[in-house]
This record gives structure tokens, sequence and C-alpha cells, in this order.
């Protein structure tokens, strides 16, 4: 092995610059300002280089076209541009907001974050993410912006995108058990997709979130989540690595779909050092509230782009962050005509003093905080904070920082299957002894409904059926899947199938009229009530209060129009909507009915009929109904007299 390595640095030493046909050195050399970004603590550092950029661009993509570029290393005795290192220069064709440059460069370091996350489960071959930076050549006019990301000689191939496309030329399995393996460690919060570059050494990925609303257009949320995996059979590294398979329906496993292409062909084999994802622990099983809830939103700080009319200080600015979402934003272009670059550590050439840095709030000069807290760790205060330049490793960081982030993912982990999802929602409704809210929503759930919605519009290109038609059966498959992680939308959709009912989302899709459907109907109608939905309240009090498709059973009923008076219905502005459907005086005075009448489990209460009916009367005239609400204090009046 130390032959090996020998023989490689030799022939590394005595290695031609592919560029030196190019002439590099005869450039001028113009003074940068480069700024690079710390995924783990949010922070910008800047330094200055001596770059020799060609002036024609090489190469050009949809959106941006690159230079050729050399950077002498601040460790060179003297100015041999015949050593310096290769760079390639990026820009975007049309004229973008600085912003744009700083956001591309977050969202590639924090996907290199996870490809370091990934690393360290030993999968069969390991991924990195190319060290990409801003350099702004002050001395040129208008001080533009470029990438900068080192050069390396290979073939550019794009493995999958951000809308589930893969490349049939190089079936790869490695890219393809990263981005399942982001899903998962991120607890369902994010996937990393738009996988290309030379071998394992990507570049230019992109980022979906489940809210959809970071790294820019091209972060398409639980839709492009669920674009991802229609093409994404799990294989023998997401085994090998402990990630769990996503459900697919049949007719989606079978031969010849695009989940099933990518295992065939491929040549990754597993050599049985992989390390589980292993999920929560069984401590974090019983603390659900914290473990499986909302994301902890704490107050972090972030540095922005740097301001550059101050001095080009980055300024502070107060975040909610979750601990896995980051503001920023990516871009979906697309190199095609050169050979991009990757660094397998960081800029192992350049380590200058840091100018400017403000991380997680603090001052590094005596840590004082920003906002007059203590600085929450998870080390003990004995382990003081060293200065770590960036040479030391693939992203800047210290030890205590990295222990961090890995015991987060830890505890946010979850796996991609519905049983597990059923399970965990189950045990955390348990524990917290109510309904989960709607903040604690199943992004799981969410993506089988999207599946769902691209079968029946036509997104998935069904191959196997006739042109117009899609495949029935799968979306139903995976609308039913939305159900059982408690996804509103779904059970809706399906009481109204199950009951005959009209209804929006795979409106052809009909069933018997039978009792077994009637029943699973009622079912679905119930779970939806139980999540919160008004509607579907007052329709199951109604067919607990009549008989239909259900035993009669007044108490209930009664407390189903109880829950649905004191729930309220917004518009679509998000304000009271006073027009609704079943307004509360309605149900006010039909509790009061069936407490005068008594019978079917509810015991007869004039006297409760009686104060019903007075609310009804008070809610009639707040909705300006005056001969109702004169009608209901009459019925009040009856109802008290026959208690006495």
């Amino acid at each position: 092995a130390i032959l090996k390595w020998k023989r490689a640095a030799r022939q590394a030493l005595h290695m031609e610059d592919p560029w030196a046909m190019f002439h590099l050195e005869r450039f001028k050399a113009e003074r940068v300002r480069r700024y690079r970004y710390n995924a783990l603590n949010k922070a910008w550092l800047e330094d200055e280089a001596l770059v020799k950029m060609a002036p024609d661009p090489f190469g050009r993509g949809a959106m941006r076209e690159c230079f050729r570029m050399k950077k002498l290393s601040s460790f060179a005795p003297a100015q041999n541009w015949a050593h310096a290192f290769n760079y390639v220069a990026k820009r975007y064709l049309e004229p973008v907001d600085r912003n744009t440059y700083f956001d591309d460069v977050r969202l590639q370091m924090d996907a290199k974050l996870w490809a370091e996350e990934f690393n360290r489960h030993n999968p069969p071959k390991k991924v990195d993410i190319f060290q990409v930076s801003i350099i702004e050549f002050v001395e040129r006019p208008g001080s533009p912006l470029y990438h900068m990301e080192h050069f390396i000689e290979g073939s550019y191939i794009k493995y999958n995108s951000n809308s589930g496309f893969i490349s049939s030329q190089a079936t790869r399995l490695t890219p393809q058990a990263f981005s399942h393996f982001t899903f998962e460690r991120s607890g369902h919060e994010l996937l990393v997709v738009d996988i290309q570059g030379v071998g394992d050494l990507y570049t230019d990925p992109q980022i979906h979130t489940a809210h959809g609303s970071d790294y820019g257009d091209g972060n398409l949320g639980v839709r492009g989540m669920a674009l991802f995996f229609r093409s994404h059979m799990c294989n023998c590294v997401c085994a090998g690595l402990g990630l769990t398979p996503f459900d697919l329906a049949p007719s989606e496993k079978l031969v010849g779909t695009p989940a099933s292409a990518i295992a065939q062909g491929a040549k990754t084999r597993l050599r049985g050092h992989e390390e589980l994802c292993v999920g929560m622990s069984e401590y974090e099983r019983s603390h659900l509230a914290e473990a499986f809830g909302p994301p902890r939103h704490r107050i972090r700080t972030y540095s922005s782009p740097p301001d550059f009319s101050n001095e080009h200080l980055p300024p502070v600015l107060q975040q909610q962050d979750s601990g896995f979402r980051s503001l920023s934003s990516g871009s979906e272009d697309t190199m095609e005509d050169y050979s991009h670059d990757l660094e397998l550590g960081s800029d192992s050439e350049d380590t200058e003093t840091l100018q400017h840095q403000i991380t997680n709030g603090y001052l590094p000069a005596n840590g004082q905080h920003l906002n007059g807290g203590e600085r929450p760790s998870a080390v003990p205060a004995r382990l003081k904070r060293r200065q770590r330049y960036d040479s030391e490793s693939s992203t800047i960081g210290d030890e205590h920082e990295r222990a961090e982030f890995q015991r987060l993912v830890a505890q946010r982990a979850r796996p991609s299957s519905v049983l597990d999802e059923v399970q965990l929602r189950q045990l955390a409704r348990q524990q917290l002894g109510r309904p989960l809210h709607e903040s604690q929503r199943s992004i799981l759930g969410q993506i089988h409904l999207e599946m769902a919605k691209c079968h029946e519009n036509g997104r998935f290109g069904d191959t196997m059926h006739p042109e117009g038609k899609y495949d029935q059966q799968a979306a139903a498959f995976h609308l039913e899947q939305a159900a059982r992680c408690g996804v509103l939308e779904a059970l809706l959709v399906l009481s109204k199938v199950h009951l005959g009912l009209p209804h929006d989302l795979l409106e052809d899709w009909t069933l018997p009229e039978t009792d077994e459907n009637a029943s699973k109907g009622v079912e679905y109608l119930e779970q939806a009530a139980r999540a919160g939905d008004r509607g579907s309240m007052i329709a199951l009090a109604k067919a607990l209060d009549s008989g239909s498709h259900k035993q009669r059973n007044w108490e209930e009923a009664v407390m189903w129009y109880n829950l649905a008076v004191t729930t309220t219905e917004n518009d679509e502005g998000g304000e009271y909507d006073g027009c609704m459907d079943d307004p509360p005086y309605l149900l006010l005075a039909r509790q009061a009915e069936l407490y005068l009448e008594g019978g079917h489990g509810l015991e007869k209460d004039p006297a409760t009929a009686g104060e019903l009916y007075q609310e009804a009367a008070a809610a009639a005239t707040a909705a300006m109904k005056g001969r109702l609400a004169n009608k209901y204090y009459q019925l009040a009046e009856e109802a008290q007299q026959e208690a006495c």
C-alpha cells in the first residue's frame, strides 16, 4: 500500500499541466476578494488572493459560462504561475442579483455537509461535493462576482436531476443511495438531488425541502421528492446502509419502469463494512415530543452575504432555524462543455488569516454573544474552541459543531416506509395524549399525495397505459398511503370515494356502492374529523344523528356537533368565514332538539336544551338572522318551562 502511495505521489509530481498550452501565466494578475461559507455555523469567511484569468470563456451551460483561471498559492515563496493551481471561474450569462452567487454557495456547501455524513457510514464508494467559493474582482468596474472551483479532468456525467430524471448512459447506485440517505437522515426535511459531476465528485446539486421555500426556484418541495422516489428503487447500497424502501405500487416496480431500470447493469458491490443508519434510540422514542415533533425552533444567527457598502463586514441576522434548513437558494444550470472540479478537502494550499468571522452570534475575540444569551453546547464547558483552518477538514468547523450536527441528524432520522411512519405517529399521539398539530404533518404522507396527483395529471408519463390514461391503481395506492399517514386531503378524498360522493382528486375513480365501502368511507370520515376538519365533524355528526351509514348514537352526535361549533373556518384570505355551510346557530339548535327529545344513548335534558337554544339565538342575532333568533328564544322558554 505504501508503494502504491509513493508511486501515485511520484506520478502527481510529474504530471503535466493540462492548461499549459493556453499560457494563462501571460495574462494580467488581478487581486480578488474571496468569500467562503461555513455550513456548520452559517458563517462567511473572507480573504484576498491573486489570480490570472483568461478573457474568453471556454464552456457554456444553460445559465452560466466558465473561464480558465489560475490562483497563486499563499504558501508559494515566489510568484511562480507555472505551478499555480488550475481553477474554473463561472458567472451567469444574464445579470442576476449579487445575493444569488452567495445563495448558490450556501446550497452547495450544505449539500457537502450531507456528503460527509454519508461518508461517515462507510458506503462502498465515498462521495464528495465540490468546494465552491466566490471571488470579487475589486479592481474591475462594478466589482463583478464569479464562482470559483478547482479544475479536475474527467468525464462529466449527470446521474439524476431535480425532476426525477435518471441517466441511462451511466447506471450508478451510489448517487441514488446518497439522495435517499439525505431524505431519511434529515427526518424527511430535505432531499439532495441533481447529482452530477466527475465520478463520485459532485457539483451543482439541488436541495428539495419539505416547505419548498429555500434554495431558490430549483427547490420543488414535496413534489420534487415525489418525482425522485418515482424513479428510485432501493438498491444494495441502500440496503447496506440500512435505509428503508419507499413504498411503491406493484405496477411501479415492474421491469421497464424508471424505478427498476437503475438496478440493471450497476456494478457496485458491498464490502460488508457499511455502518447502518440507526434511527431513534429508545430514549428518543419515549420522548417523541422532542424528537418527532416540529423542528426545535431556536434563535440562530447566520451571516448573510457581505454588505459591500459596509467595509465588507457580513452583518449578523436573526433567523428561526430548524438545524437542517438554511436560508439558501440554488441554481439549476448544468455546465456541459468542460470538466468540472472538486477538491477532496478544502483549499489546502490557501490557509490565509480570516479577516472577518462572526459565528453563531459570537464575536471570536471574546466569545460574547450578540443576543446576550448563553451559548448552547453539547460538549463540556472545559473544552475550549480553537481556531481551525479549512485545510484541516473538508468543511470548516470544529469537532463540537460537527458532533452537534451528527447528534441532531441521529435524533431526527426517520425511515421512508409508511408502516414505520404510522407507528411513530401513533406512539407520538399516545405520549402527547392528543392529536398531532398541523405543524407536525407527515411529510412522507404529503409526498405520497403528490405522487397520486402526478399520476392523475400524467406527470409520470405511464408508457404502459394508453394515451390519455393513467395508472389509476398506482394513484389510488399512493392516496391510501397518504391517508395512513394522516394527510387530511387524502382522508377527505377517500371518504367521498367510498361514500359515492363527488370528489376533486382522481375524479374518474369510483367504487361499487356496498355496505363495506360505506363503512370504510365513514371510517375515513371519522379520521378526518379527528384531524380537525369541520366539514367532516358535521358529516359524521349527521351520520350518527340520522343513522345513515352508521348506527344511531345521539350522544356521539352531540359531541361532534359541539366540536364543529367550536371549530371556525377561514376563507381564502385567512379571515373568519361568516358564510360557511352549517353555521353555528343551526348546529346549536340541532343539539337542543336532540337533548329535548332524548334517546339513542342520549339522556333527555330539557334544561340543557334551553341553554343551547339561548346560545343558538345569540349566534343567529350575531349573524343578522333576527327572525330565526326570535324563534330560538321562544323555544328556549318552552324548554325551560318543561324542565321546571
